[in-house]
C-alpha cells in the first residue's frame, strides 16, 4: 500500500506541474476551477492505469518469467522522461491559457496520464489491488493538481520543476527496488 501511495504521488507530479503552469495564467482562482482541474487530472490518472492493467493482464501469462524487467524498464522510462521533461518545460508555460473548458483540459489530462498507462501495465505484473490503486492514484492526483493550481496562482513556477524531478526520481528508485527484490539482492 505504501509503494502504491508513493507511485500515486510520483505519477501525479506531471499533473501537478501542469496545474502550476495553469495557475500562473489565472487572475482570480475560483473553487470551481480547482474542482475541474482535480476532476480532469484525477479522473484520467485513474482511467489510464485501468486501461494499462487490463491490456497487460491479457498477456501476463506469457511474460511472467521476465515481468520484473518490464516493471523496471517502464518505471525507469517514465521516471527518466519526467526528469527530462522538467528541464525542457519552461517554454511550455507560455502557451498555457486560463480556460478550464473541455477543449483545453482534455489534451492536458490525456498528456499527463500517458505515464499512468505504463504504471497500469506494471501493476498487472505486481500483486496490487487495481481498484484501490487507481482510486488512490485518482484522488492523489486530484488533490495535487488542485493544490498545484493554487500554488501556481500564489507562488509562480518555483515548485513546478522540482516536483517533476522528484516524482521522476522516485519512480526510478521504485523500479530498481522491484528489480533488486525479484533478483533476491534486496529483501524487505
Amino acid at each position: 500500500m505504501l509503494q502504491t501511495l508513493i507511485i500515486a504521488i510520483s505519477v501525479s507530479m506531471d499533473a501537478f506541474a501542469v496545474a502550476v503552469g495553469k495557475g500562473l495564467t489565472v487572475r482570480r482562482l475560483r473553487a470551481q476551477d480547482a474542482l475541474k482541474t482535480a476532476l480532469w487530472f484525477g479522473g484520467f490518472q485513474a482511467l489510464f492505469p485501468i486501461l494499462g492493467f487490463f491490456a497487460a493482464s491479457t498477456f501476463s501469462s506469457y511474460v511472467e518469467a521476465f515481468d520484473h524487467w518490464i516493471i523496471f524498464a517502464l518505471l525507469l522510462l517514465i521516471g527518466g522522461n519526467m526528469v527530462r521533461e522538467a528541464f525542457g518545460e519552461d517554454e511550455g508555460n507560455e502557451t498555457e491559457t486560463p480556460d478550464f473548458d473541455w477543449r483545453h483540459m482534455l489534451p492536458l489530462a490525456v498528456a499527463t496520464s500517458i505515464d499512468a498507462f505504463a504504471v497500469g501495465v506494471s501493476f498487472a505484473f505486481m500483486e496490487v489491488n487495481i481498484w484501490l490503486s487507481v482510486a488512490l492514484i485518482g484522488v492523489t492526483t486530484g488533490l495535487f493538481s488542485a493544490g498545484g493550481l493554487c500554488i501556481g496562482r500564489l507562488f509562480g513556477a518555483r515548485w513546478q520543476k522540482p516536483a517533476q524531478i522528484a516524482g521522476g526520481v522516485v519512480l526510478i528508485v521504485i523500479g530498481f527496488k522491484v528489480l533488486l527484490e525479484h533478483m533476491g539482492i534486496l529483501v524487505l
